[in-house]
């Protein structure tokens, strides 16, 4: 829902402390875009507050009552029990890009860095029951995205989410949460979740201690594409939850780009139909720079720092092959007979992600197979 407002108009008075704008942000029927406007026409979170009765009884609601003091202070404490740290949408560190998106969070709950929240950055996201493949090219795009200066933002489901994170953890990675900052979904990447919070940021527009409901993730991925420039989508079925988190991309007037998949299976449905309508088809780490480069996009220092090249490549200084020359340059070093990956990398002198993105764009062309045990044939 657009509320009309210029980016000029989110920031909020001196005179609101962080109580009064969570409790108008919890007041009953008072979301994200309903927040906004009431700043806009009161010129205050304690102004909007006053005038939500009357407001509320001009609207045939009876005896209306904002959200009490005492439920507001208590999500403070909450916060500060868990290590968490409120972020306002008038405050410094709240991301500029998240904050020009039509409904933008009000709040924002963060543990870890909230520097993260304002870094270059690209979502990884697809499906949650992926195939191996997928995991392995989630976990390549991740790296090499990292590798480049990105950081790397999803939504910490299952499947192709965990791997990306996992993969970008040395590099800087976001989580977006569906509940709150302290409740882990799914439990097994609790571990993950931890070390996300410690060399990146969990982040949630929901009150500490809030279990997930499903009416909270199409919410979760607005976020998850407004914090991005791009959003890559690997691996998405026909209708997918991923799909909802590429068309917010869309109205955010954010690049979507797909990994395409075989026709036959039902997890590369959404990936295909994406690219037939438009979005921009990717293999590689590579690919997503090359698109964004192409479209105009700001970059990281450290791609734009390569300049003059005409495309800025992901690569770092020593792996400055183009992404279809190392293609060229692995099929020339494989036969029928298999090849140890680890020697085919050293061979080629480039790092480890560079090369496995690589093969993995090999892989989904047929041109290479994946054998036991690290090895690698063409097919």
């Amino acid at each position: 829902m657009t509320i009309g407002l210029a980016p000029a108009s989110f920031g909020l008075p001196a005179t609101d402390d962080d109580l009064t704008v969570l409790r108008l942000i919890r007041s009953r029927r008072v979301g994200p875009a309903t927040f906004h406007r009431l700043i806009a026409e009161h010129g205050s979170a304690r102004a909007a507050l006053e005038a939500l009765p009357q407001i509320a009884a001009a609207s045939g609601i009876a005896d209306y009552q904002p959200c009490p003091e005492g439920v507001a202070a208590a999500e403070l404490a909450a916060g500060r029990r868990i290590g968490a740290r409120l972020i306002r949408h008038d405050s410094p560190d709240y991301p500029d890009r998240l904050r020009q998106i039509d409904g933008a969070p009000a709040i924002l709950w963060v543990r870890g860095d909230p520097a993260w929240l304002s870094r270059d950055m690209l979502a990884v996201i697809g499906a949650r029951n992926a195939s191996s493949l997928g995991i392995r090219m989630a976990r390549g795009m991740a790296a090499g995205l990292g590798e480049a200066g990105f950081v790397v933002a999803a939504g910490l489901a299952r499947g192709v989410d965990t791997a990306a994170h996992a993969a970008a953890l040395p590099t800087g990675t976001v989580a977006v949460m569906a509940g709150g900052v302290d409740v882990i979904y799914p439990a097994e990447n609790a571990a993950l979740a931890a070390r996300i919070a410690e060399t990146g940021v969990l982040v949630s527009e929901q009150p500490p201690g809030t279990e997930p409901a499903a009416r909270h993730f199409p919410t979760r991925n607005r976020i998850v594409s407004g914090l991005s420039q791009a959003v890559v989508v690997i691996e998405a079925a026909h209708r997918s939850g991923t799909l909802i988190t590429a068309r917010n991309a869309l109205d955010q007037g954010r690049e979507v780009m797909a990994v395409p998949g075989h026709p036959m299976d039902a997890r590369a449905a959404g990936c295909n139909a994406l690219i037939r309508d438009g979005a921009t088809l990717v293999r590689s780490a590579a690919d997503v720079a090359e698109a964004l480069a192409l479209s105009g996009a700001t970059l990281p220092q450290r791609i734009a720092a390569q300049a003059p090249r005409a495309i800025p490549a992901v690569e770092s200084p020593r792996d400055a092959a183009q992404p279809i020359q190392l293609e060229g340059r692995i099929l020339d070093r494989l036969g029928p007979s298999p090849t140890d990956e680890n020697d085919l990398i050293r061979d080629l002198g480039q790092s480890a992600a560079t090369v496995s993105a690589a093969i993995l764009s090999l892989e989904l062309q047929g041109r290479v197979t994946r054998m036991p045990g690290g090895r690698l044939a063409l097919s």
